[in-house]
């Protein structure tokens, strides 16, 4: 299995999430939600998710966070992280969370997207935090399952947000039929569509080949 980045920085990566999350919700009182949505919005998330060595192991989780206040807000804050012996909720949140998108490699915007929400992940905490990390990727699993089929592929929103019909961007992308079918049904996974196809389908639906992607 392909992760999201080299193993070797994982427990950085996972202790400075979860130590992001406990100072931004815990110290600084941020409402969950919104500064997950910061941390997507920040850029700061992406960073991450790549494996760049400065977010995942450089900076220390208040650092993180600061970051991610400085992008969207453009102040710092100078509040220093609370020292709590055991571990908050919050922190094994972000903790968790990190595991879980470097295992299957996904944005932390699709995550969110699909319904693993950092409120969601909370309310694991009480029956979750001394659980082996198998069963919270398990959990999480299910969650990404039952959302994804309440919801359709990006492909088929942004065909339909085109005003085509599957044939049509067929016919204009050079794609078979039968592939865009199976990509909309997500019985294909369009990530490991060729590079041509990739670029042929965003260009005719006018976004970037990541818009494709679930």
């Amino acid at each position: 299995m392909m992760h999201a980045y080299p193993e070797t920085y994982l427990n950085d990566a996972m202790n400075n999430l979860g130590n992001m999350f406990d100072y931004g919700l815990v110290d600084l009182h941020y409402d969950p939600e919104r500064f997950y949505e910061q941390f997507l919005t920040s850029g700061v998330a992406k960073q991450f998710e790549q494996g760049n060595p400065k977010y995942v192991a450089g900076l220390s989780g208040p650092e993180l966070a600061i970051e991610v206040i400085y992008r969207t807000e453009d102040h710092r804050p100078t509040q220093m992280p609370s020292e709590e012996i055991d571990k908050s909720p919050e922190y094994w949140a972000g903790w968790s969370l990190a595991y879980y998108q470097w295992y299957r490699a996904h944005r932390f915007s699709y995550l969110q997207q699909y319904g693993l929400t950092i409120q969601r992940i909370l309310s694991m905490y009480p029956t979750l935090h001394e659980a082996d990390l198998s069963k919270f990727v398990t959990v999480a699993d299910e969650i990404i399952a039952k959302e994804k089929s309440a919801q359709i592929s990006n492909l088929q929103r942004m065909r339909k947000n085109c005003g085509m019909t599957q044939k049509e961007l067929a016919e204009k992308s050079g794609t078979s039929l039968r592939m865009v079918q199976l990509y909309e049904q997500r019985k294909q996974d369009i990530r490991k569509a060729e590079a041509q196809t990739l670029v042929n389908l965003s260009r005719v639906l006018g976004c970037g080949v990541e818009d494709l992607f679930e």
